[in-house]
């Protein structure tokens, strides 16, 4: 655009290209859904507190939006996102005052700052206008499909009450006429962008010409003046208070927003680039294949085609004293907590391709719910209490044992559901 308006001869260096205007409100059309994601995602760790902030955020980001655009238009001459881009908004002039503006920029800039009244009426556009489009938009995307329904989902009710009637009347404009007026006021933008491109409007919208407003790049008096605002009075001393004083923490706390919020947007809109594109996953993979990973661990030589011998002892007297050792003391075995009896259980092999049951190699590989794998056999047979060595245990300690009948053989623990927590391993 001002390649094209220097060629015209007309070029003005305060007034910003289209690219600039849909950049900002691009930026200022991300706000709501960030803020109402952010809000999502805590009010699913705080419900209690949260979602009736978050049923009500229309309202309540149309009223914070209300103070922060008022606080920005008063001091700094435009919305905080406009003042994020270096813009300001000021009354429009039937024709350009180049001289008085190299000569006076103080006295252009008081003259054309906006009053407390077009204070009120930019508010109306930059606020009130995008809250009751979000409504308009919301009640079309309810009342639209009913009306595919048939008549009875649109026709209004007997003897219908006045609300009854407003509503209903207010689907029919949804339905109807609103669809219309979207596309007109869309076409209208259009028109007044291209307008605005060729340099034969001051205006880039619509309600900016009806309220006599246009947005201008800043100059070194508006940034003066907003530097003035920091800054003490003529005649009175610099105050020495805290910087949690009421009186200057909240136009701090507004000030910062004009570059906090943005910046906060575009580092969301860079994380989702970064985890949804192609380009994170194959900076991970280059940096992956200068790793030298060590092998893996095997746990078992059966893994790998080899059978461990077993150790065979000198005498059948060693054999037994092995196998008594196995069975485990009641001064270590767990205790049932209804009866406070000890619960025979079984120790766990060494060697994790051992069934800790039978002590033979796994066949059918089960997983209990503690994460000990046995024998499917085995298992079910213990769940069941009618293991051989659960009766060969409990035919000598009847009353003094309790024989694990649905426990996990190991741990002692109580496998809910009985046989049916049992899981088969597929390997």
């Amino acid at each position: 655009m001002e390649f094209m308006t220097t060629l015209r001869g007309t070029f003005d260096d305060q007034k910003p290209s289209l690219f600039e205007l849909l950049s900002e409100q691009q930026l200022n059309s991300l706000l709501p859904p960030t803020l109402r994601y952010l809000l999502t995602a805590a009010t699913h760790r705080y419900p209690r507190y949260l979602l009736r902030p978050l049923n009500s955020f229309d309202e309540l980001y149309a009223l914070a939006m209300l103070v922060i655009e008022r606080h920005y238009l008063r001091t700094r001459g435009g919305s905080f996102t406009e003042h994020f881009y270096g813009l300001k908004r000021e009354k429009a002039l039937q024709a350009e005052v180049p001289r008085a503006a190299a000569r006076a920029p103080e006295l252009v800039r008081e003259t054309l700052k906006l009053s407390e009244k077009d204070v009120w009426k930019n508010l109306a556009v930059m606020v009130a206008l995008p809250y009751l489009k979000r409504k308009l938009d919301e009640s079309y995307e309810i009342e639209a499909p009913r009306a595919l329904l048939g008549a009875n989902y649109t026709r209004m009710p007997a003897n219908p009450t006045l609300k009854q009637r407003f509503l209903h009347y207010y689907k029919w404009f949804i339905r109807n006429v609103y669809p219309s007026m979207h596309a007109a006021y869309y076409f209208s933008i259009i028109a007044f962008n291209l307008a605005y491109l060729f340099d034969n409007t001051k205006y880039h919208d619509p309600f900016m010409w009806l309220i006599g407003t246009r947005i201008r790049r800043m100059n070194a008096a508006d940034f003066q003046a907003i530097e003035a605002l920091g800054k003490p009075k003529a005649g009175h001393p610099p105050s020495t208070s805290s910087i949690f004083n009421p009186r200057t923490m909240g136009p701090r706390l507004l000030g910062s927003l004009s570059v906090l919020l943005p910046t906060s947007i575009f580092a969301l809109k860079f994380l989702e680039w970064w985890y949804a594109s192609d380009f994170a996953k194959q900076l991970s993979r280059k940096a992956a294949e200068n790793l030298e990973l060590p092998p893996p661990i095997v746990s078992g030589l059966s893994a790998l085609g080899v059978k461990l011998p077993q150790k065979k002892g000198k005498g059948e007297g060693e054999k037994g004293e092995e196998g008594q050792s196995k069975v485990p003391l009641a001064e270590n075995a767990p205790i049932a907590t209804p009866s406070l009896l000890p619960i025979f259980t079984v120790l766990a092999p060494e060697d994790s391709e051992l069934c800790p049951i039978c002590e033979d190699e796994i066949t059918t590989a089960t997983a209990c719910q503690t994460g000990v794998v046995y024998c499917y056999t085995c298992i079910h047979k213990w769940l069941e209490g009618n293991h051989p060595k659960q009766e060969q245990f409990m035919a000598d300690n009847e009353g003094k044992w309790e024989s694990g009948h649905g426990r996990c053989a190991v741990t002692g623990r109580r496998v809910l559901g009985g046989t049916e927590g049992l899981r088969r391993i597929m390997v």
